[in-house]
């Protein structure tokens, strides 16, 4: 075994790792969702998506600048380690590995099912499912979580077994999941325009009795609640940071894909929620999501190639997701710390990679999936300990965030204005925002999660091997 990772990984590839991993099925169903939390307003909405999208892009503009600087095996941990010291290194690494990159990751493999079902289920209406499609069997039918698993399974061969192939999958499937969107935003925007549906949309919302009917209750802060909702379909570039040490010249690509990448996302994404508007009502919008504007605007035979296309998102991101959760353990045994340090830190000869590293990670994410399923979706688990595990660990890592800003402006003396001071200021600003939103928006559901990392943390700290001062 040898302990070093291979420098295999381009510019384009960087790009298409950051990409890949943001825009996914967060565009596409939590467009619906941040319909709802803003009542149909659809100015209100895209007002949501600026800020999310500023607050991405100041925070990741902040870690271009930190990946110019830092680099040693995993960039997020890097840069903790960097700015905060050893120990708060380690406990950022142990929160991505238990935490941060499992929640998401489970959620994905699970949407990727979904949707998968779904087209099936529209192109073949008579394909049996034990709970029928009518009823939910694509959401939580037994069918849909075993694709969820062998979906899992799969993307963690790939990451494990052929780093370069992993690669590879990811570039291709970014390219695809552009296809529909940038096809909703202009075809969209032109149908939307002519047909005047754009402005009616723009101009505005459903009556109150509408709302009732769809049963959606609008928050007292429905612009907080809307950008919470943003977070997860925004986040996911940070993990692309995980393979710095697989990017050939690193210290000038890594900040180059984090900020271009950054970029497309932002445009991609308010074109196609503009674009969206000019399919549907906005009371259409918030109860069938962007299905209905799709098949209105393309067919139902091409509308229902939209949930293939999502499904291949879904997979592209899943597969980014485990590039980053497949490294997890490997980022702390590197350093000597952690569990089996030594078996963690080894790496194959034959598939450069960190083989033993990415079985846990497969390990820790089914038991998140386990938990998604249980309190999030069938609804079996109620009460205390029930929270939203895709957006409640995002906003912790904004929150973790926030020390690091402000020891990037201490430490990085040799800095221009600009990069020590105006852009780590703020990411502080729109990561506070983000934290804020949240509570507002998952209220008590903030204090049964928080319970839960506290305990999660406090087994990392057990695990710990390295005692040594910072």
């Amino acid at each position: 075994m040898e302990n070093k990772l291979e420098r295999k990984y381009g510019l384009f590839t960087a790009i298409c790792m950051v990409v890949g991993i943001v825009i996914g099925s967060g565009v596409f169903f939590k467009a619906q969702v941040i319909m709802q939390r803003t009542g149909g307003d659809m100015p209100l909405g895209i007002i949501a998506w600026i800020i999310g999208g500023a607050i991405m892009l100041v925070c990741l503009l902040t870690f271009a600048f930190m990946g110019q600087k830092y680099e040693k095996v995993n960039g997020l941990v890097d840069y903790a380690e960097a700015t905060m010291g050893k120990t708060y290194g380690y406990y950022m690494g142990w929160f991505a590995t238990t935490i941060y990159y499992p929640g998401m990751t489970s959620a994905l493999a699970w949407l990727s099912a979904r949707y998968t079902l779904v087209f099936i289920t529209n192109a073949f209406p008579k394909f049996p499912l034990l709970i029928p499609a009518a009823e939910g069997g694509c959401i939580v039918g037994p069918e849909c979580m075993v694709l969820a698993l062998f979906y899992l399974c799969a993307s963690y061969a790939i990451n494990a077994l052929s780093p370069k192939l992993a690669g590879k999958f990811q570039t291709t499937t970014t390219v695809i999941k552009l296809i529909p969107l940038l096809l909703m935003a202009v075809v969209g925007l032109i149908v939307g325009i002519t047909s005047g549906a754009l402005q009616q949309n723009m101009s505005t919302t459903p009556s109150a009795a509408e709302l009732d009917a769809l049963g959606i209750t609008v928050s007292g802060s429905p612009l907080f609640a809307a950008v919470s909702a943003t977070a997860f379909a925004y986040e996911g570039w940070i993990i692309a940071t995980s393979i710095n040490s697989e990017i050939k010249d690193s210290k000038k690509n890594l900040p180059k894909a984090l900020v271009l990448g950054g970029i497309i996302i932002v445009v991609v994404y308010l074109l196609y929620f503009i674009g969206v508007a000019g399919g549907a009502s906005n009371a259409e919008l918030i109860g069938e999501g962007a299905t209905v504007a799709f098949n209105r605007i393309f067919g139902g035979v091409i509308g229902n190639v939209l949930n293939l296309f999502v499904a291949i998102s879904c997979l592209g991101t899943l597969n980014g997701l485990m590039v980053g959760q497949s490294r997890g353990m490997y980022t702390i045994a590197a350093r000597g710390e952690g569990p089996k340090a030594k078996m963690f830190a080894s790496v194959d000869k034959e598939s450069n990679m960190a083989g033993n590293s990415a079985v846990i990670g497969l390990l820790v994410t089914a038991s998140w999936l386990a938990y998604f399923y249980l309190s999030n979706l069938a609804g079996t688990w109620s009460g205390p300990f029930v929270f939203d595990s895709t957006e409640l660990p995002i906003i912790t890592i904004y929150a973790m965030y926030l020390p690091m800003y402000i020891m990037w402006m201490v430490k990085e003396k040799d800095q221009s204005f600009v990069r020590r001071f105006l852009m780590p200021i703020l990411a502080f600003c729109g990561s506070t925002f983000m934290v804020v939103a949240c509570a507002l928006a998952h209220k008590m559901a903030c204090v049964w999660y928080l319970i839960v990392f506290a305990v999660i943390m406090l087994i990392g700290g057990l695990l710990r091997k390295s005692k040594k001062e910072d």
